[in-house]
């Protein structure tokens, strides 16, 4: 029966479906629709003239820019690992499974900021490597290397846990029938594997592009928020509120915030091919 034969039921009660479509638009109007609504205000409340000069500033260009590399370089490097551990334990049976499993949802359960300060005790000058990389010049913490480690633990769980239960209620019959059929490794991945998970790879694509973009807690221990050289844009939103530069503050907002709907923008095109 589908659900336009359970809509218009006989004797069934039309109030409680309208009810609940009205409560979502309400909510999704409240908690979602109007935060964002309020950014732009905000951030044009004094013109357009002053919106530009606010976005054009050397600082926020900058963090605009190391911001989007970050997620650059962060986002591949999900993907690769997601798709190769997703593999690893949907294909085959090894000691270490269900560790490895556990390990990768580690970053769900603890606060970037406790990830932040790992790093830093790790990796900085006073940490357990700290002398071995001033001894060959190489630094890590207050610096792009840092604040791309932190953001690569925070978001290597996405497109793992996207991939990995679709991997595994496919099941390996068609790539059985590809090996059986001559089909060499890649071309079992590129012609058989991809193909069947390219929709869920999608979406953690998507999920660690915006968190990678937003991420905050765990970059502020490892930057050191220098201004100009490791503000990512979420840091410059908070220093331009604590310099009572709150029209500054919301354009930069607005920046992130036209980020994140050009990623699901994206997304929402590439679903309408399928």
């Amino acid at each position: 029966m589908s659900a336009t034969d359970l809509t218009h039921a006989p004797g069934q009660s039309r109030s409680v479906p309208r009810l609940l479509i009205a409560l979502a638009f309400v909510l999704t109007a409240i908690f979602v629709v109007a935060p964002l609504a309020f950014i732009f205000w905000r951030a044009l409340a004094e013109g357009w003239g002053a919106y530009v000069a606010n976005i054009t500033d050397p600082m926020t260009l900058h963090a605009i820019l190391l911001t989007s590399l970050v997620a650059v370089i962060v986002v591949p490097v999900n993907i690769a690992f997601g798709i190769a551990a997703a593999w690893a334990i949907a294909r085959f049976r090894f000691p270490g499974r269900k560790l490895l499993m556990t390990m990768i949802e580690i970053p769900f359960s603890i606060s970037p900021i406790i990830a932040g300060i790992c790093y830093l005790l790790l990796y900085g000058r006073q940490g357990l490597l700290g002398p071995f990389l001033a001894q060959h010049d190489l630094k890590v913490m207050f610096a792009l290397p840092g604040i791309v480690l932190v953001t690569m633990f925070v978001t290597a769980p996405f497109v793992a846990r996207e991939v990995l239960p679709l991997m595994q209620a496919q099941g390996s019959e068609q790539e059985e029938a590809a090996v059986t059929l001559g089909a060499k490794g890649w071309q079992v991945f590129s012609r058989v594997t991809l193909p069947n998970i390219r929709w869920a790879l999608l979406y953690g694509a998507v999920l660690a592009t915006a968190r990678a973009v937003g991420e905050f807690g765990g970059v502020s221990v490892v930057s050191g928020s220098i201004r100009g050289q490791t503000n990512t844009l979420p840091l410059q939103i908070e220093l331009m509120f604590n310099d009572l530069n709150t029209t500054g503050a919301f354009a930069a907002a607005s920046t992130l915030t036209v980020i994140a709907l050009v990623v699901l923008v994206v997304k929402a095109a590439l679903e309408s091919r399928r």
